[in-house]
């Protein structure tokens, strides 16, 4: 009972058992791990308007929201090409002495996982105005508007980077809509958000827990007809928009469009394959790989392809798997 009666004793004893535990089970653990990692070979370090960005993202709450981690697991493979390995977080490094805001794998999904965002979404003319409003782009969205990154000017100055927003969207007010420098820098981050592609050599981490038996209720011999609305949903609309129509201005439209309605399918699928800038001259921005990046199935192209062929006013013939998967091949060598 003297022990605890001494103050001196019980609190030198409790702060020493604390800093064993600490040096135990945090300190040590970490070096070990600072040691048996190192960035992957091909990572590319934030540049400083990233790091800026990074900054923007922290102090506006998105890692609330966003997660950047890759589970292993088969509902995850959307956003990412692979599983997320420590290698990718080890060249992250601390904001500064006090604060430890290194890396921002987030806890809580309501929102995209953004690991590979800037490879998914690069464009800054899809970016921007999602930042000002994201009903603007995904009408049922629930993330915040951040309106105060930008200012509305009469006219635009040398170096402004004008966003398009439609009308509707100003409450009334009139001019360009200009980019301040906290939302070019949390565009910045948000591109540099990519997955390292691992070395030839190493093992691909495999996705775990697959769906089993999800092909059961099908006939045998008999191809699946999966949900081309949904997978349309999925992978397109936030830029053509659920009508097809597209944002003026920004996004071409799908309704009516001769590429889409075409008797020959083959530019579509090497649109949806290999990304497109063939618009560029007219305003509109680079289309990215859609189809390799989400790791699209022949199935699933054919499927977003025959959902566009025959909607919106639009009555093309539609295309069959077989089809596509020959163009995929023909596209595939064409890129090469």
């Amino acid at each position: 009972m003297e022990f605890f009666n001494n103050h001196t004793k019980l609190f030198i004893t409790a702060f020493l058992l604390f800093a064993g535990l600490t040096l135990l089970v945090c300190i040590i653990p970490a070096l070990n791990n600072q040691s048996n990692n190192a960035p992957l070979p091909m990572a590319v370090p934030l540049s400083d308007m990233a790091i800026k960005g990074k900054g923007v993202f922290i102090a506006n709450g998105c890692v609330g929201c966003h997660t950047q981690q890759v589970r292993n697991v088969d509902m995850d493979k959307v956003w990412g090409e692979r599983p997320s390995i420590a290698a990718d977080y080890a060249d992250i490094h601390r904001t500064d002495f006090w604060r430890n805001t290194a890396t921002l794998m987030g806890t809580e999904r309501t929102g995209p996982d953004l690991t590979s965002i800037g490879t998914r979404q690069p464009s800054k003319e899809w970016q921007l105005p999602h930042l000002f409003n994201p009903r603007i782009l995904i009408k049922e969205s629930i993330m915040p508007a951040y309106p105060w990154m930008f200012e509305i000017k009469d006219k635009a100055q040398p170096g402004d980077v004008v966003v398009n927003i439609p009308e509707e969207y100003l409450g009334g007010r009139k001019g360009k809509v200009i980019a301040k420098a906290e939302a070019l820098e949390l565009l910045a981050y948000l591109q540099s958000l990519k997955q390292t592609k691992l070395p030839s050599a190493s093992p691909q981490p495999a996705f775990l827990y697959g769906k089993v038996g999800e092909e059961s209720d099908a006939k045998p011999g008999a191809t699946k007809e999966l949900n081309g609305g949904m997978l349309y949903t999925n992978n397109c609309q936030s830029c053509h928009q659920q009508n097809g129509e597209g944002l003026k201005g920004a996004f071409p439209p799908l309704k009516g469009s001769k590429v889409v309605t075409a008797e020959d399918p083959e530019l579509l699928v090497n649109i949806i394959m290999n990304g497109y800038t063939g618009r560029e001259k007219e305003g509109y921005p680079a289309m990215p790989p859609i189809g390799t990046n989400n790791r699209l199935k022949a199935e699933e192209i054919s499927a977003i392809m025959n959902h566009e062929r025959t909607s919106w006013g639009n009555s093309a013939k539609k295309v069959t798997v077989d089809e596509v998967k020959k163009l995929m091949e023909k596209v595939k060598v064409k890129a090469k």
